[in-house]
């Protein structure tokens, strides 16, 4: 055989190898034999701190919901990004249009792995990488209080998303750079409790890092960059810096905990744009979280401004 033949046949071997691993790299991972063993019955009345703190009724519940309207959760809210709008599904206990058929371990790998129970990939839109850090407890707690929302009918429009992006399986591959479940902030031995709860809620369930943290070009988050602020995903602006040199960098960690109540700054303006529903949230949670929170906002690393990008 000719050296050009060979050198064919090669190309084509490698680029079969190369897609072989590709395919086998991109297949939806799904959690653990012992998270699933870490799945207890669930508390859903702690399960409400934990609905609060994951934000869940900001993207699930109809805009401007209040009260028990919080509670009813149909999605339809709309995140327009350079990628694609992504929409929020149902996830009411409707049997069909929402979430009411699936299991404790269900929503375990939607929330920590982004896979739905067909096996789907999860755009990470539903920020899957920070949930990624929960505890199973906490979400088997989470999965008690859903059962307790009402059936709403109705499911979703679906996402407008162009190629490539609306290729899934691709998603898998970017799980393998952007999904871990490891703390972004490594801190010292000698951090508080009161510090490393701040740390799992603001790295887990609250998905601060989300918003508040420069992208790549992937859209994955910029760890070396954490919470530094970043260009808003939808429209024009900017999500400020919330570490120790950024905008909230000369307020007292009391300041912080009474704008996570009160919605007030320190200068008396309030709470605006989208830190609203985020600030409603927060107001929700146990006094010692909100001191938790502002505890580990002091003790994290301060960074230059996260964008423009850069």
């Amino acid at each position: 055989m000719r050296w050009p033949a060979k050198i064919g046949l090669t190309v084509v071997g490698l680029g079969i190898v190369a897609v072989g691993a590709a395919w086998f790299l991109s297949a939806p991972q799904r959690v653990s034999a012992q998270t699933l063993a870490a799945l207890d019955a669930g508390d859903a009345q702690a399960g409400r701190r934990i609905f609060f703190a994951a934000g869940c009724a900001s993207c699930h519940a109809k805009p401007g919901s209040e009260g028990d309207a919080l509670m009813e959760l149909p999605g339809g809210v709309k995140l327009a990004t350079d990628f694609g709008t992504f929409v929020a599904p149902n996830i009411s206990q409707h049997p069909t249009d929402g979430i009411g058929n699936w299991s404790v371990e269900d929503l375990a790998n939607a929330m920590m792995k982004g896979v739905t129970p067909d096996g789907t990939h999860l755009y990470p839109a539903f920020p899957y990488t920070s949930y990624a850090r929960m505890e199973p407890g906490d979400i088997a707690d989470l999965y008690a209080f859903l059962k307790t929302t009402p059936a709403v009918a109705g499911a979703a429009s679906p996402n407008e998303v162009r190629f490539p992006f609306n290729i899934r399986r691709g998603l898998g591959l970017w799980k393998q750079l952007n999904l871990s479940a490891e703390p972004v902030i490594a801190l010292g031995d000698d951090a508080s409790e009161q510090v490393r709860l701040g740390q799992y809620l603001v790295e887990g369930p609250g998905h601060c890092g989300e918003c508040h943290t420069p992208r790549n070009m992937t859209g994955g988050s910029i760890k070396t960059e954490w919470l530094a602020g970043s260009v808003a995903a939808e429209g024009e602006g900017s999500v400020p810096n919330i570490t120790p040199d950024g905008a909230v960098g000369d307020w007292s960690q009391s300041d912080l905990v009474n704008y996570f109540e009160t919605g007030f700054t320190p200068d008396y303006d309030s709470v605006g744009g989208s830190m609203v529903e985020v600030q409603k949230n927060l107001a929700q949670l146990r006094p010692e979280d909100r001191e938790a929170i502002a505890a580990y906002l002091k003790a994290i690393p301060g960074r230059p401004n996260g964008y423009p990008a850069r």
